[in-house]
C-alpha cells in the first residue's frame, strides 16, 4: 500500500500538469477569413482588408513569440508591390528574410524578380 501511493501521487500530479493551456505562439487575428474572402473575389476592397490584417498581424503581436508569423511579411510585401508600393514591399520581403533565414533562398529569388520588372 504504501509503495502505491508515491505511484499514485506522481500519476496524479504528471496528468494535471498535463491540463495547463498552452499558449499562442502568433496572433493570427482574423487572417483565416480575410484571406479566404480575398481569394473569393479579388476586389479592391478585399485586397484592402487583407494588406490591413496583414499591417496588424506584422504591428501589433502579443502572442508569446512576438514576431509575426512565417511568410506573412512575404505575402504582405507581395502584396504591397501588387498595389504599386514596391520599395515599401520589398522591404518587408528583406525582413521576412531577417525573421526567417531559412527563407533566404526563396525570397531572394522572388526579390531578385520583381527587381527586374
Amino acid at each position: 500500500m504504501r509503495t502505491l501511493m508515491p505511484s499514485a501521487i506522481l500519476i496524479i500530479i504528471l496528468g494535471l500538469s498535463s491540463c495547463s493551456t498552452s499558449s499562442n505562439l502568433y496572433s493570427w487575428y482574423n487572417y483565416e477569413q480575410v484571406t479566404y474572402a480575398y481569394t473569393q473575389s479579388q476586389s479592391p476592397e478585399r485586397l484592402s482588408d487583407v494588406v490591413e490584417t496583414y499591417k496588424k498581424m506584422i504591428d501589433r503581436q502579443v502572442a508569446s513569440r512576438k514576431t509575426p508569423p512565417p511568410g506573412i511579411c512575404a505575402e504582405y510585401g507581395y502584396l504591397l508591390v501588387k498595389t504599386g508600393q514596391k520599395e515599401l514591399g520589398l522591404q518587408m520581403l528583406a525582413k521576412e528574410v531577417e525573421l526567417y533565414p531559412e527563407s533566404t533562398v526563396f525570397i531572394n529569388r522572388i526579390i531578385e524578380q520583381l527587381k527586374n520588372k
